[in-house]
């Protein structure tokens, strides 16, 4: 990323909009219909409602959309309802290179994309393969990048278990 300065004024730029919590699509709507360039990428996923399995498609990047216009055009973009700021660094909005948005799509369009969940201490998990799978424990304290430390809850007892976080998924 970098940030705005006098060469980069006069053309329209990618940003990130943060958003109201589950407006994204809302947000990305509404700024196409008012004629402005908007991308909200997304995944599929299934969810469970009234014991239903519906297929929907949820944003990749919770929170983002991302908005191509002037820097001239912020407080207008920031004047839409569900639009909370433009990521910014050091008071200057933040410019995501056209080749990054560009390269996001077109990988989009190939490969399947998940979010893939930030694992941090306290989270509740249950454990998807191995020896332990369908246990739930809580994560004490991440070790190295692909690490987990996991209490297992269902003997009660200070036994600790050591996996690799591919095989844990947060539990509901």
């Amino acid at each position: 990323m970098e940030t705005i300065g006098i060469k980069n004024i006069d053309r329209p730029r990618w940003y990130a909009a943060y958003t109201l919590a589950r407006h994204e699509k809302v947000v990305a709507d509404r700024l196409v219909q008012q004629e402005v360039e908007a991308y909200l990428p997304l995944y599929p996923a299934v969810r469970c409602w009234n014991q239903r399995r519906v297929e929907v498609d949820l944003p990749l990047f919770p929170g983002y959309v991302f908005v191509k216009m002037l820097l001239g055009d912020r407080t207008r973009i920031l004047s839409r309802p569900g639009i909370i700021r433009i990521v910014s660094f050091n008071g200057h909005p933040a410019v995501l290179p056209d080749e990054e948005i560009e390269n996001l799509k077109a990988s989009l369009t190939i490969w399947k994309a998940t979010p893939y969940p930030f694992l941090t201490a306290g989270k509740q998990v249950r454990i998807r393969s191995g020896p332990f799978a369908g246990l739930q424990g809580r994560i004490l304290r991440r070790k190295g990048k692909m690490r987990l430390v996991v209490t297992l809850e269902l003997i009660q007892s200070a036994m600790l278990l050591e996996l690799d976080a591919a095989e844990a998924q947060l539990a509901c």
